[in-house]
Order: structure tokens, then sequence, then C-alpha cells
């Protein structure tokens, strides 16, 4: 018996060598260009084009217009939640890199997630939160506590405008290098924005990795102890 949505049309395009490079660049949720996105797959600009194409079609991608230049990302959340759950079987099962980028490191230790921070410090941060009470499960996952409000609050960040919008608000999210988890949903990106406003961190321009200063890390890390 066949029974719900066919995977195989899918599944055999994120397969493609370029085209994972290309999903995975896009999970820094930058929109890059075709030609940038030819470098990161190690391809010709005519053979990007072909595969951007077919990314498109499928609705994993969408492609904006701006002057002469087009550009790529993720078509939405659900793709991104894909790729990290594909990221984190992929470790589990062994599959990784035969060649570690010297960016390996960084990555492990704080990166981004498409919207939120991810890696030893993302983990540091839900679990620290955790620990303090920000959180009680309930039917959709996690709902913020009043204690954990005052902590959102404590640093400025914008818990009306992140409550606002149709996306999950707070949920966890599996990491692939800690294997426990960090936090996502709009909550996870406002946490992240706001990082970076008070200065504690920058996103790197040409990777996923996010770069917290020795100040920045010292006061996240009292922020959640």
């Amino acid at each position: 018996m066949k029974d719900g949505p066919n995977i195989i049309g899918i599944a055999a395009l994120i397969g493609d060598h370029a085209r994972a490079e290309v999903l995975t660049a896009l999970m820094s949720r930058m929109a890059l260009t075709a030609t940038e996105l030819a470098d990161i797959a190690g391809v010709t600009k005519q053979t990007i084009s072909a595969h951007l194409a077919k990314l498109v079609d499928a609705g994993l991608l969408a492609v904006e217009a701006q002057g002469r230049h087009r550009y790529f990302r993720l078509a939405d959340d659900d793709v991104a939640q894909l790729l990290e759950s594909l990221m984190n079987v992929a470790f589990r099962t062994g599959a990784i890199r035969l060649r570690s980028s010297p960016r390996e490191p960084a990555l492990r230790k704080a990166r981004v997630c498409y919207d939120h921070l991810a890696g030893e410090l993302g983990v540091l941060v839900y679990e620290g939160l955790l620990a303090r009470g920000a959180f009680t499960p309930d039917a959709a996952g996690l709902r913020l506590t009043e204690a954990g409000g005052a902590m959102m609050q404590a640093i400025g960040v914008d818990l009306a405008a992140a409550a606002g919008t149709r996306r999950a608000f707070c949920r966890t999210c599996l990491d692939w290098s800690e294997r426990r988890h960090h936090l996502a949903g709009t909550l996870g990106d406002a946490l992240l924005a706001r990082f970076e406003e008070l200065g504690w961190a920058r996103r790197s321009l040409d990777s996923r990795v996010v770069a917290f200063s020795e100040a920045g890390e010292q006061a996240l890390r009292a922020w959640v102890d």
C-alpha cells in the first residue's frame, strides 16, 4: 500500500552533491547569487543555473530579483528544519566529510541554524534557560514562563514582536554537533539578533559561523548562569 506524499523527488533533489552544498550554504539565511553558489558548489554558472531552477520549481528555494542580480534563499522554515534533521541523521550515522573545513571548530562552537544560534553556545543558552525555569512543557512543545520572560526583557528582547507571527514561538532543535537541543522558533531568532545588537557576537559573511568576542561570551555565560 502506498500512503502519504511521495518523497522520492525531493530526496533525489537534495541528494545531489552540488544541490546539497547549495542548500547547506543557504542555512545561514543569507540570500546568495547564482555566481556565489556556483563557487560554493564547485560547478560552472551554467550548471548551477540548472540546479537552482530545479530547486525553485520544487519549492525548496525562493528567488528575488534586485537590479541585475537574482538572490536565492531557502523557501521557508520547513525546508530549514528538514535540512537540519538530515544533518543530524548524517552525523549520527557517521556520514562526515573526509576533509573538514578549517572553520569546523568555529562551526561547532557557534553557528547559525537558519535563524537561531546552534553549536556549543546555542546548547549552553537553551540548557541554561531551562535550568533557570525559563520554559515549561505545553501542547505546542515549550512555553516561556514568567521567569523566562523576565530574563528576555533583562537583555532587551522584544517578546511582543517575536510572538506576533504565525511561526512557532519557541521550540527545541536537535543540535547535530552537540547531540543535545538548542532553542529555535521566533524566540531563538530574536535572541540571536539581540546578541548581535549588544555586540556580543557577529555573523561571518562567508560561512555559518557566529563569532562571539571574549567579552560577549562572558556576558552570555553570565546571563544564563
